[in-house]
């Protein structure tokens, strides 16, 4: 009698574990992909940059980049719209901040977003110089860095590459933030063999 109810006990136990683990490979398997994962949108607004700021010059243009990116080539809630560019104007100077309104950096925004796709343009591609190509300056005693940029844009059959250059300063916490930025040329010297 004994062993008999051990025999049952034991059977039970092994269809109760044979069960769980089907039962969750099922549910691994029914699971959408999407459940657990961020879009780029909601990877950017939901970035805690008073715990987690960029550290480098250059990983400032690089996250202010993914920000441009979700800007001309995502679909956006007015909501996440508002958290892009609050995003944005975090990783600004206090000076382009005072320039720049929230309110009309939006409207700015809107505008070049608008321009853009009606011009029918895609962006293909972003990158930011190398490292070792930062260069960093002092200016009246100011900490500054120049960060080079790229974009390459699709516009129609036709790509354009267009150069830009981000003036960075380090602010009193010692976190960089743009200053400005503007658009440059690429030396035509450099590019003759």
């Amino acid at each position: 009698m004994k062993k008999s109810r051990m025999v049952i006990i034991a059977v039970l136990l092994i269809a109760l574990i044979c069960g769980l683990f089907y039962w969750t490979i099922w549910r691994k398997d029914h699971t959408s992909p999407e459940q657990g994962k961020l879009t780029e949108i909601e990877k950017i607004i939901t970035k805690d940059l008073g715990l987690n700021y960029p550290a480098t010059p250059r990983e400032v243009v690089k996250l202010y980049n993914r920000i441009l990116d979700c800007y001309y080539d995502e679909k956006y809630t007015s909501e996440q719209f508002d958290g892009l560019t609050s995003q944005a104007l975090a990783l600004f100077d206090e000076e382009l901040r005072a320039n720049n309104p929230k309110l009309t950096y939006q409207q700015a925004v809107t505008a070049n977003v608008e321009e853009f796709h009606n011009a029918k343009k895609t962006m293909t591609q972003t990158a930011v110089c190398a490292s070792n190509d930062v260069q960093y300056r002092e200016d009246d005693g100011d900490e500054l860095a120049f960060v080079e940029a790229s974009y390459f844009v699709k516009e129609n059959n036709s790509y354009t590459k267009t150069f830009q250059t981000y003036v960075l300063r380090k602010d009193d916490e010692g976190q960089w933030k743009i200053l400005a930025f503007f658009q440059t040329y690429p030396d035509s010297n450099e590019e003759e063999d």
